[in-house]
């Protein structure tokens, strides 16, 4: 029985949403953020809050050993890839260093199952569709610091027998059906950039570059709500334990939406005249991309409940128009 799990970066975007599935499913949380993205506000009530940096060896394992952690859930990280082109060394600190620190106040405790969160941003540009065995390159550095700590978890897990789940997420977006929980950052993420500026007066919707060899020349992307991604973390966590099995799986929909769709997405949902502004293409982005699928499907049987360009824009505004 999973009883008691470790978040890292759980006071972030998905990390709330993934406390929110595994409460209601009875689990005992546990966060560990430093708070330089996450917000003490998206924290749930029912959850036990750390403030400390995964770096901070000692307090993490003193955290495990105390609170007897069974599982845990790794997401502290940095991903702006515009941010890891500029500043490589905070990138390799603490996407990679990080994590070497977290299996390491693992080693030696109850710990048995291991899920990380890594990207999409692995594979090699220009495949379109990929599978989990599709070629890995990253095109970006923040891809690059990813897959390296994939690498150091597959080796430290299996050396200590504990079960590990690599997810690869596509581009997560999207607001909690609760309404209690969304993107508060002002990163530089699609579907929040478009619903801060839905709500002006006069909206302007920036789209990088619109000569990629595309449908409409914009980029193509999976998008997946944010409750379909915590869910897939609760039912992942239960068949890695139950098996005694690690895997590697791709998170997405299995369909590709361009950039441009969003925006007119977008535009549908308001009356005022709303401006689409091309800009020039950005360092780092793939052309196209989107996730087979089929292993996540099989290895959980699972079902997406949200599925839907319209509801997931919905459901953005709405959390924008609250907050």
């Amino acid at each position: 029985m999973i009883k008691n799990i470790l978040i890292t970066g759980g006071a972030g975007y998905i990390g709330s949403h993934i406390s929110e599935v595994l409460i209601k499913n009875r689990k005992k949380i546990f966060i560990a953020d430093n708070l330089s993205t996450g917000h003490k506000r998206l924290i749930n009530k029912k959850a036990k809050f750390f403030k400390v940096d995964i770096l901070k060896n000692k307090k993490i394992r003193d955290i495990i050993v105390k609170n007897k952690i069974d599982s845990v859930i790794h997401l502290a990280a940095n991903l702006i890839i515009s941010e890891g082109e500029k500043n490589p060394k905070k990138y390799f600190r603490n996407n990679v260093l990080g994590t070497k620190s977290l299996l390491k106040a693992c080693e030696n405790t109850g710990v048995k199952n291991f899920v990380f969160s890594s990207t999409a941003a692995v594979y090699k540009d220009g495949q379109y569709k990929v599978h989990e065995k599709s070629v890995i390159k990253p095109k970006s550095f923040y891809g690059k610091t990813k897959i390296k700590a994939e690498k150091i978890i597959k080796r430290f897990c299996k050396r200590n027998k504990i079960n590990y789940c690599i997810l690869r997420y596509f581009n997560i977006a999207g607001s909690s059906p609760s309404g209690k929980i969304g993107l508060i950052n002002k990163s530089d993420h699609l579907f929040k950039n478009f619903s801060r500026e839905i709500i002006k007066k006069r909206p302007i919707l920036k789209i990088y570059g619109d000569n990629y060899n595309t449908k409409d020349g914009s980029c193509i992307r999976d998008f997946i709500h944010v409750y379909d991604i915590a869910e897939i973390h609760y039912k992942v966590l239960e068949k890695i334990n139950k098996l005694k099995n690690s895997i590697t799986l791709n998170c997405g929909y299995n369909k590709g939406i361009s950039v441009l769709e969003v925006a007119k997405a977008f535009k549908k949902q308001t009356l005022k005249m709303v401006k689409i502004l091309v800009l020039k293409r950005r360092k780092g982005d793939l052309v196209k991309i989107i996730a087979s699928n089929n292993k996540l499907k099989k290895f959980i049987k699972w079902k997406p409940k949200f599925n839907n360009l319209n509801l997931i824009v919905k459901s953005c505004i709405n959390w924008e128009k609250r907050h």
